[in-house]
């Protein structure tokens, strides 16, 4: 059922894409590539400076044998990017496929959730932050129209403001102890093993919360180069499409962006929503429809040369890990003729004396 909605909800949003195109004469839209030709290509591979600061704020709230190098960290966020910004997966399919790329690799089970669900909290936290700065910024600059969407961005952020509550109270209940153990009552018992792995997990991410350090250093150091890094690529799409906007500039329309493509979680890609965000947004600071779609479309260039290749490689990682679990087996087996065999000559060398 999921998927058919999914489905559907990406053929309306191409529909809706295709549809502002149209609506701002294609001929500008693509007169404005046609001037940026390879720029736009630069835009999308500076994607991987925003890979290499998730890889390294998510790494940080693992500690001692159980990290993963750097380099296994960016595999990680690359293959749950691609995965959450390409499929309909709802935004949480690509940490169901980091937990498998963790658990391969050895880390263990605990760990591997209470990472994941800080580093998903902490996220959202400095979205909401950034989110407001642009809300401020649009507040502080922009023109009657845009204060209309100022406001009704900082409704939405007013609305998501207990969620922020909420994370700071579920930290401290033992939520996942607490479900599990329901469960194994209403078992009669069958699920006392989860409700001690559950366990494991809330008491891993009370330790990762109060290492504070780690924490802060993940809000306001990384996550604002992240959020810089995304905002270089919306300044050079930009520049290499002849609009020139200031720093401060690409880092309101990204965190906006941001913002409104997560609200819009169940259409895959954020396709139709996107286009229109940019429309909005851009023309609150003044781009014209034409650069605005332009600048989506480089976004969507980013999609086909960084997440398209996410994806393919994540189907190579399950791959390789069905060849390996069945390579063990067959060779089992093949040991296990070898003795058979080994025991046969013997038995035959006894009958001959």
């Amino acid at each position: 059922m999921m998927k058919h909605l999914g489905r559907a909800a990406a053929l309306a949003g191409l529909l809706v894409s295709l549809w502002l195109v149209w609506r701002e004469d294609p001929r500008a839209v693509l007169s404005a590539l046609r001037v940026a030709g390879g720029g736009l290509v630069v835009a999308a591979l500076a994607h991987v400076l925003t890979i290499i600061a998730n890889a390294c704020d998510w790494r940080s709230l693992i500690r001692g044998a159980n990290r993963p190098s750097f380099a296994r960290m960016m595999h990680l966020v690359w293959v749950r990017e691609s995965v959450n910004s390409m499929l309909p997966v709802a935004r949480i399919g690509g940490e169901l496929v980091s937990f498998r790329m963790f658990r391969r690799w050895g880390v263990r089970s605990s760990t591997a959730v209470a990472s994941t669900i800080v580093d998903m909290q902490l996220t959202l936290i400095s979205q909401l932050m950034f989110t407001m700065v642009g809300i401020g910024f649009l507040f502080a600059n922009a023109q009657s129209g845009a204060l209309r969407l100022a406001g009704q961005l900082a409704w939405g952020v007013l609305a998501l403001t207990p969620v922020l509550l909420l994370f700071g109270l579920v930290q401290h209940a033992n939520p996942f102890q607490r479900i599990t153990s329901a469960l194994n009552h209403m078992t009669s018992g069958k699920l006392t093993t989860l409700v001690g792995q559950s366990a494991q997990i809330d008491q891993s991410i009370k330790l990762i919360w109060r290492r504070r350090a780690v924490v802060l250093r993940y809000l306001f150091f990384w996550q604002p180069l992240q959020c810089l890094a995304t905002s270089l690529q919306i300044w050079l799409a930009l520049y290499f499409l002849g609009a020139r906007v200031t720093l401060v500039e690409a880092v309101v329309i990204e965190s906006l962006i941001q913002a409104i493509s997560s609200a819009a979680f169940f259409v895959p890609g954020g396709l139709g929503v996107q286009e229109g965000a940019f429309v909005l947004i851009g023309g609150a600071l003044g781009l014209d429809p034409a650069t605005s779609l332009a600048l989506a479309a480089s976004r969507r260039i980013r999609d086909v040369l960084v997440f398209v290749p996410g994806l393919i490689a994540w189907q190579f990682f399950e791959a390789s890990g069905g060849t390996r679990s069945q390579a063990a087996p067959h060779g089992a087996r093949a040991g296990l003729a070898g003795q058979r065999s080994s025991l046969g000559e013997a038995h035959q060398r006894r009958e001959q004396r």
